[in-house]
């Protein structure tokens, strides 16, 4: 991990980076955190920074550090991806960020936290949220079941779609494949897909390991949707639930010819570019 850029000079370089027109900025914090600069904005992903013994990548990041935040996005309530202890945290180094969940999970969270809750966006299925250069549409995530609250039939798993700046990317959040997943995502043109290979089976499941697309599902998707990039994630962080990046990118390329596919390092900088560019 030595030379790479992390805390004030990770956020130093976000806030002086230029994007233009039909790019999006992405920069990788390992697991199925991104920072994402979209224009001017600059959008936190799953940011998952609290320290612990069984990460295998340390958190480059403290919430102090990150005051540059425009928008802080949580896919669903595990602590990898909400992470409740950083974000009254982040909520105070960057005080104008709101921060956007299932709609399922809304004032819960904002309870539970103490934050107040007109900081918080819900989205859900067919509930978008319009934000000053920024649209974030909502797509269900089955994680490993396509779990539905039976009395609001508002999803507590969800993916993101960002659209802004002339460029759309696809975050999954943590998800396998279901029956409708293709048709919701095609109603999108993607230049990028951010999709999990950490896949799954019974041991992770029965020790609470709730599991993901294996890489070959992974890259079916991307292989039928043909987005300008499709780049894997959900990996590097826990021993007992890795996943392999270039088997993943090697079936995509076996499978699907000509499908462009990029491995993020921790903390560089990707330009994602409008597919056609």
């Amino acid at each position: 991990m030595n030379g790479l850029k992390n805390g004030a000079a990770l956020v130093g370089e976000i806030n002086e980076t230029t994007v233009p027109h039909g790019q999006m900025g992405l920069w990788w914090l390992g697991q199925h955190s991104f920072i994402v600069k979209v224009g001017k904005s600059v959008v936190y992903v799953d940011p998952y920074l609290s320290a612990s013994e069984h990460r295998l990548v340390p958190p480059f990041l403290r919430p102090e550090e990150i005051t540059n935040a425009d928008v802080i996005c949580g896919t669903h309530d595990h602590g990898d991806h909400i992470d409740r202890p950083v974000w009254p945290g982040l909520a105070k180094a960057s005080p104008q960020a709101v921060f956007v969940v299932p709609e399922l999970l809304r004032e819960r969270l904002a309870g539970e936290l103490a934050l107040p809750l007109q900081r918080f966006r819900g989205v859900d299925d067919e509930l978008p949220l319009e934000l000053p250069g920024l649209r974030i549409s909502a797509v269900p995530a089955a994680h490993e079941f396509l779990d539905r609250d039976a009395a609001s039939g508002r999803y507590p798993y969800l993916g993101y779609i960002f659209e802004g700046n002339g460029c759309t990317l696809y975050h999954s959040g943590d998800t396998c494949l279901y029956e409708g997943m293709r048709a919701k995502l095609r109603r999108f043109k993607l230049d990028a897909m951010l999709l999990p290979i950490n896949g799954r089976d019974a041991k992770r499941y029965a020790a609470n390991i709730i599991g993901n697309m294996t890489y070959q599902e992974a890259a079916d998707l991307a292989g039928d949707l043909r987005p300008g990039v499709v780049i894997p994630t959900h990996y590097d962080m826990f021993a007992s639930n890795p996943g392999d990046p270039a088997a993943f990118c090697e079936y995509v390329h076996v499978k699907h010819g000509g499908l462009k596919t990029h491995i993020c390092k921790h903390n560089e900088l990707y330009m994602v570019v409008r597919a056609g560019r």
